[in-house]
């Protein structure tokens, strides 16, 4: 079977290694380099640098529905004939012509068990929303939001205290190791595909950077569930303090919420009379690092308020 591979973050390149050792991928289609850095260095997505490792074509239009790009990868897909074109985090919708092409048409793994968590984050918005569960759903690309038939779907616990990138790594293994039975059974004809609930659908947009903020008011679950998920944020002596990992202690205080009512292993109160526990931190303008480390250069006081 003839592949085209479309994607370009971390969370595609297992599949496209799982693809390129299995099957003929004839090219790959990946966002356009983006500037990095200080001096703005372009760089390649990592799908294009695994593309290139295993020597196949890349292409890298700025769009699939208009303009020139548009028109160009259109005439380079009708050349190449695909038999299956794999989507897996590419970040451009597909057009009609495109969705039409290939004899078994567009396929795309999604990071969640739809219909839920339809959208650019079903990871981040999993954990926040305390789902013990989720998983990676092979779907028949459509042209609504990931709306399509879904064709094979894999659930996994969600750890305690795991993080969205640790989740996002095994999902990232997951989908990869589910793309190559997807395929065979488009091939034998053996899927049966299922047509989504849209009345069981939910929507995961995509993270702003003050999701991320830590209100204190809030039980400690919450605000967990927001540093697994996103890295929380609040200030410390004015500065800008990250929250990378943390724990829900049990106990309670008479400290306002945001008081730090353990000095000496970094807890603090929150809402509802419940307390967080930050257990990696990085402060403006120091490095990342865990909290037994940091408060050996940094000392804090009972009853000081974070956030100020």
């Amino acid at each position: 079977m003839k592949i085209v591979f479309m994607g370009t973050p971390d969370f595609a390149v297992p599949c496209l290694k799982k693809l390129a050792a299995a099957a003929e991928v004839a090219a790959v289609f990946t966002q356009p380099d983006k500037p990095n850095g200080r001096k703005m260095k372009l760089q390649f997505s990592p799908v294009k640098k695994t593309a290139l490792e295993h020597g196949i074509f890349v292409f890298q239009p700025t769009s699939l529905r208009r303009g020139e790009d548009a028109e160009t990868a259109l005439k380079t897909l009708e050349k190449i004939q695909p038999d299956c074109i794999v989507v897996a985090a590419y970040g451009q919708i597909l057009p009609k012509e495109i969705l039409n092409l290939p004899k078994y048409g567009c396929i795309n793994l999604h990071a969640s068990l739809l219909p839920k968590y339809r959208g650019a984050a079903p990871i981040q918005h999993c954990i926040l929303n305390g789902e013990s569960e989720t998983g990676v759903t092979v779907m028949q690309m459509a042209e609504g939001l990931d709306t399509g038939d879904m064709l094979l779907k894999q659930s996994i616990p969600i750890r305690e205290n795991e993080t969205a990138a640790e989740l996002h790594d095994r999902l990232a293994e997951l989908g990869a190791e589910m793309i190559l039975p997807a395929l065979e059974g488009l091939k034998n004809g053996t899927l049966a595909p299922e047509k989504q609930n849209d009345a069981d659908s939910c929507y995961a947009p995509m993270i702003r950077k003050e999701m991320s903020a830590l209100d204190f008011s809030r039980p400690a679950g919450e605000l967990h569930r927001i540093v697994c998920a996103l890295t929380g944020f609040t200030k410390l002596g004015g500065k800008r303090l990250k929250v990378f990992r943390s724990l829900v202690c049990e106990g309670t205080s008479d400290l306002p919420c945001g008081s730090v009512v353990d000095e000496k292993n970094f807890i603090i109160q929150c809402g509802g009379h419940t307390q967080l526990q930050f257990t990696e931190v990085q402060l403006e303008g120091s490095r990342r690092m865990p909290v037994k480390e940091f408060l050996k250069g940094k000392k804090l006081e009972k009853g000081q308020l974070l956030g100020e």
